[in-house]
């Protein structure tokens, strides 16, 4: 992780909350067959203060445009585990030269458990080596 100034002892934090895309992840062959919906929460740490002073996206994450790339992540090459989804968007957040590192939760509420539950997740944090 970079290093922190005195003056600067918590990461600065980008969050996306809540994205969601139809996937075909699961060991099952009926979840890969007929899909469900997949959600993602991802906490970024990174230094903004160049952003801020500045007033320039240029110096961040563009929020925008990681919706997009773990969106595609969500809806795109089905992964047996929950775990496995997860290291794929983190990955893909560590991407961003900024990011220092990234704690991303996958939301799975349709998951067939036979019991009656609101959501079934798996969260992992990855710092940049």
């Amino acid at each position: 992780m970079a290093d922190r100034s005195p003056t600067r002892p918590t990461p600065d934090r980008i969050v996306l909350r809540g994205l969601r895309a139809q996937g075909h992840h699961g060991v099952y062959a009926f979840e890969r067959e007929r899909g469900q919906v997949f959600g993602c929460d991802a906490v970024l740490e990174l230094d903004t203060s160049a952003a801020a002073a500045g007033d320039d996206l240029r110096k961040t994450v563009n929020y925008a445009d990681l919706a997009r790339e773990l969106y595609a992540v969500l809806a795109g090459e089905p992964v047996n585990l929950l775990e496995a989804l997860a290291q794929r968007l983190a990955d893909v957040c560590l991407a961003h030269a900024m990011v220092d590192a990234v704690e991303i939760t996958v939301h799975k509420p349709q998951a067939e458990l036979g019991v009656p539950f609101d959501d079934v997740t798996v969260s992992i944090r990855r710092e940049r080596a």
